[in-house]
């Protein structure tokens, strides 16, 4: 699986270098959804419940590299988290960007998945 290309796949989905040329981020709207951590890790949104749920199912996935760990998990792409279940947490870290919108952009967005 391209985890980049998956990401961009998503409406209104763009990448950008903020932390500059080595760390790889996809934003919606100009809003973080995926940090790539190197080649091995992605950080991701999450709900509060479910990145504790997260991180007791999978020796893979971690509070949040340099994040803050009650919204976000870092996920080891080599570990114990198969490629649907990261699928799975990459939607809904999208989602969870897209919850916090204006409700026209919200709908807008949410409605095109």
């Amino acid at each position: 699986m391209n985890i980049k290309d998956y990401c961009l796949a998503f409406p209104y989905s763009a990448e950008d270098y903020p932390f500059g040329p080595e760390t790889l981020v996809i934003k919606v709207n100009n809003k973080m959804f995926v940090l790539f951590g190197g080649d091995d890790s992605i950080s991701l949104k999450c709900n509060p419940f479910a990145a504790i749920e997260y991180r007791e199912m999978f020796n893979g996935v971690k509070p949040g590299y340099h994040l803050n760990k009650k919204y976000w998990n870092t996920v080891s792409l080599n570990d114990d988290v198969n490629e649907e279940m990261i699928k799975v947490m990459i939607k809904e870290s999208y989602i969870e960007v897209v919850k916090t919108f204006p409700k026209r952009d919200r709908d807008r967005y949410l409605s095109k998945l």
